[in-house]
């Protein structure tokens, strides 16, 4: 549901705006929205949320490890964008106890040796035992594949954030 903001609404929107509007629906990234911004005017929803996709996959390397390490560790008491402390508790990860919950914070210290960044997945319809089987999968995935699939994960849960903000 979106939060009563219109596509026109949105193409009036100054650079500082725009980003200061969206600025953090690449978790730490506000570099990426001011790219977004240089888009408009967006013909809808879609195309906004076709331009934030766009510039995230136009990253180079560098860039898109700095990314994916933008985003915090799931299941764990940490600083992070007001949006992924909702999608997180909606998806059952701060429940205190819960076993798979502990499975998921155990599994990211694995994860993020292995691959130098944090377990991303979009949570929105996962419970905590779908993303503990997702990170389960995912840990023997050669790393270049692995970055490929993290950043698909970001761009999806980009995606659902617009899709919050902005009215179709």
């Amino acid at each position: 549901m979106a939060d009563g903001c219109t596509i026109a609404d949105v193409n009036a929107l100054d650079e500082a705006a725009f980003v200061g509007r969206f600025g953090h629906v690449y978790e730490s990234t506000p570099a990426l929205a001011a790219a977004a911004w240089s888009q408009r005017p967006f013909a809808d929803r879609d195309a906004l949320v076709a331009a934030f996709v766009e510039v995230a996959r136009a990253l180079d390397d560098d860039a898109v490890l700095a990314l994916l390490r933008a985003h915090p560790a799931l299941a764990v008491d940490a600083t992070m964008a007001d949006a992924s402390r909702r999608e997180q508790r909606g998806a059952g990860l701060t429940v205190a106890g819960d076993p798979v919950v502990d499975e998921i914070r155990a599994g990211n210290a694995r994860y993020e040796a292995r691959f130098g960044f944090p377990f991303i997945v979009a949570v929105r319809g996962l419970t905590p035992q779908g993303i503990a089987d997702a990170m389960a999968r995912r840990l023997d995935n050669v790393p270049e594949h692995e970055r490929a699939v993290a950043l698909e994960q970001v761009t999806r849960i980009a995606g659902f954030r617009l899709e919050e903000m902005v009215e179709a």
